[in-house]
């Protein structure tokens, strides 16, 4: 059955041999598993002898030609505007081993191959639009020898346009803001830069219609590989609504339409109903524009308003993908989309209240609650009987400690949620929150524990040493999950790194101390220091290690 099952695939390995490729439309690239060649293709694109220009309703005759000797087993083939990626008017077929497929809307927008029988020369009649924007076009191929050799968008020489339609702008003229506030909501960095003076202006433009029923959105930016616009309920990358603007495999600028879940590459959505879409790259600069008609959607909630922030990020692009972005702007206040204004980049990534938060976990989970622990297990027996009040001075050091941390907690708990307002999700909001519960339970149980000498005083001692190492682990899990988020824009994640070293500075610190415990159980230390302690000793050293670890953290958190 497993080799049955192996043979079944053969066929979808091989290729696609039944040529049907529609979602390769627009970037022509096969779904292999493998990258393009980079050499000179052996196959060429021809158009008939003498069609070097066309008009509405013309039809012209494509050929795809192997060099002698050669051949290939799979293709397609799309007409389009130079400079554009959308396929542009119809083809039929003239022999068996060619078929027509639909790109998106477009019916037998492209041709392809029906069986992967080897072909040294296929033709295809391409039929023009009879209305529309119209302007020069070129034939783009991929032409396939196996499944890890073929070349992608091979042109033919182009056939221009003269007719007597209006002819189509491809390149868009490039977005400017003097409708800026009038008529258009823009976002720019740096703020009210104008693109058709700087280079070095990340732009967007969005005008939209009175119902929301369509946008005209232009984005432009200085970038080698894409530039994206998104719409999103918060600052932060996670389910947003965005659209693309990519180089792809051949170096011709293509819209795409995606979804964003967080640090993943966003998922690449059907393009939908978008239409007019223009695009230019000249020196470094991308510039698109294009209408659409797509519902804007950001998870939680889809069109039940007209206000985002707006978001501009730019990166390099491998294959008609996107890589991680060097570059990311976000709006610092919603945009009303209905409303016409020009919205104001945010100087920081996180506001301060965020970072206050974030500050007082590290400084309650790190330091005050971590040595409050550690002082209740290790340091029981330093300074016996000697305090205030009739408590120990470990008692006593233990219940400041373990007090501050619940408030630090509770202060952050209660700043971040001023500030969102709304539950994030994701496993953060999740782990603080208990934390926060568990941090109210504790007290709670200790100030009504029985005597020391009272026969169920173990059921205190482990109810409180379990939702202590609770509270511990769920603390530590949501620093990290916090970091992550302090740290989703950058690549090296270094503040990550700095609190994986404090867990192991801290855990090699626990295993002195309990091996210290031990020997002092046989009358023995693990190591003489004069006249002090061992395990005082080793706090004091675990509390120079851990103010390091915290400050480079602090630092961390307040450069985002």
């Amino acid at each position: 059955m497993f080799l049955y099952v192996l043979l079944a695939c053969v066929g979808i390995v091989q290729c696609f041999p039944s040529g049907l490729v529609s979602g390769s439309c627009g970037t022509l690239m096969p779904v292999h598993g493998a990258s393009a060649q980079n050499s000179n293709s052996p196959f060429t694109v021809n158009v008939t002898s003498g069609n070097t220009t066309f008009k509405e309703g013309d039809e012209i005759t494509v050929s795809l030609n192997a060099q002698s000797g050669d051949h290939f087993k799979g293709f397609m083939l799309q007409a389009n505007l130079v400079g554009s990626v959308n396929p542009i008017g119809t083809f039929t077929v003239t022999d068996n081993e060619t078929q027509v497929i639909s790109c998106g809307s477009l019916a037998n927008g492209a041709v392809s191959h029906k069986t992967r029988s080897e072909k040294t020369s296929v033709q295809a009649k391409w039929t023009a639009p009879t209305s529309g924007q119209l302007g020069n076009i070129e034939f783009r191929a991929t032409f396939v020898r196996s499944k890890e050799t073929f070349w992608v968008g091979v042109k033919s020489s182009t056939v221009v346009y003269n007719g007597t339609g209006t002819t189509a702008t491809v390149a868009p003229t490039v977005p400017s803001n003097p409708d800026c506030g009038k008529t258009k909501v823009c976002f720019s960095q740096p703020n009210n830069c104008d693109p058709t003076t700087s280079t070095a202006c990340y732009f967007m433009a969005v005008q939209t219609s009175s119902n929301q029923s369509e946008m005209i959105i232009e984005m432009f930016g200085q970038s080698d590989g894409y530039v994206a616009i998104g719409f999103s309920d918060d600052q932060r990358m996670g389910n947003d609504d965005i659209y693309i603007c990519i180089k792809n495999s051949a170096g011709v600028l293509q819209v795409q339409h995606a979804y964003s879940t967080g640090r993943e590459t966003p998922n690449i959505l059907e393009l939908g109903n978008v239409t007019n879409i223009k695009t230019q790259l000249t020196n470094g600069n991308i510039n698109c524009s294009f209408t659409s008609r797509n519902a804007i959607s950001t998870g939680s909630r889809a069109t039940s308003t007209s206000q985002y922030y707006l978001m501009i990020a730019s990166g390099p692009s491998n294959q008609g993908n996107i890589q991680f972005h060097t570059s990311r702007f976000v709006s610092s206040t919603k945009a009303d989309l209905l409303n016409p204004s020009q919205v104001t980049s945010s100087n920081e990534e996180f506001p301060a209240i965020v970072k206050a938060h974030g500050a007082l976990m590290l400084i309650a989970w790190m330091t005050t609650g971590s040595l409050g622990m550690m002082i209740a297990r290790y340091l029981k027996g330093v300074a016996k009987g000697q305090g205030l009040g009739g408590k120990d001075f470990w008692f006593l050091a233990h219940v400041s400690l373990m007090v501050l941390s619940v408030i630090a907690t509770a202060i952050a708990f209660i700043l971040v949620f001023s500030y969102a307002q709304d539950w994030a999700g994701g496993a953060h909001p999740v782990l603080g929150c208990l934390v926060m519960i568990l941090s109210l339970i504790q007290p709670i149980v200790a100030a009504f524990r029985c005597e020391p000498q009272d026969e169920r005083r173990f059921i205190f001692n482990w109810a409180h040493s379990f939702i202590a190492l609770a509270i511990k682990a769920l603390a530590v899990a949501a620093i990290f999950t916090g970091l992550e988020l302090f740290e989703e824009y950058k690549t090296d994640g270094w503040m990550l790194k700095v609190m994986g070293g404090f867990i192991t500075w801290e855990a090699m610190t626990y295993i002195l101390q309990d091996l210290n415990f031990r020997a002092r159980k046989k009358d023995s230390d693990i190591f003489s220091c004069g006249s002090m302690k061992p395990e005082i000793v080793l706090l004091l050293v675990f509390l120079l290690g851990n103010l390091a670890f915290l400050i480079a953290l602090l630092v961390g958190i307040g450069t985002t």
